[in-house]
């Protein structure tokens, strides 16, 4: 089983900054691609950013400079620093991994959650 863990949610002011985490745990995976995703009340779960591998980065365009993802593989842990933050960014926000799963030759594709971390940012 694979675990995804995300801390850093909170309470943040308007303009503030505020960086998420979220590590994987488990044994017999491969993580391809890591991200973030975002939950507002009564909205759709939308991207907020991925990070592979090799380090290609997406980001939602309304999101781009303000918010950076960045991966530790080594530590099979994805960040998100956010900037600037504003009222509309308040959302429940969900760690995903695209990731393979198995041992010697057989190996599968498969993509776990996070439970997901609250964000609010005050006006």
């Amino acid at each position: 089983q694979v675990r995804l863990v995300e801390s850093g949610g909170g309470l943040v002011q308007t303009g503030g900054p505020l960086r998420l985490s979220c590590a994987a745990s488990g044994s017999g995976f491969r993580i391809n691609v890591m991200g973030w995703y975002r939950q507002a009340t009564g909205k759709q779960r939308e991207l907020v950013a991925t990070a592979s591998n090799s380090g290609t980065t997406n980001y939602a365009d309304s999101l781009k400079g303000r918010f950076t993802i960045s991966r530790d593989n080594a530590k099979n842990t994805v960040y998100l620093q956010m900037n600037s933050l504003k009222p509309e960014d308040t959302a429940v926000y969900y760690c995903n991994a695209d990731l393979l799963r198995g041992s010697g030759s057989y190996w599968y594709r498969d993509e776990y959650w996070g439970q997901g971390t609250q964000v609010t940012v005050s006006s």
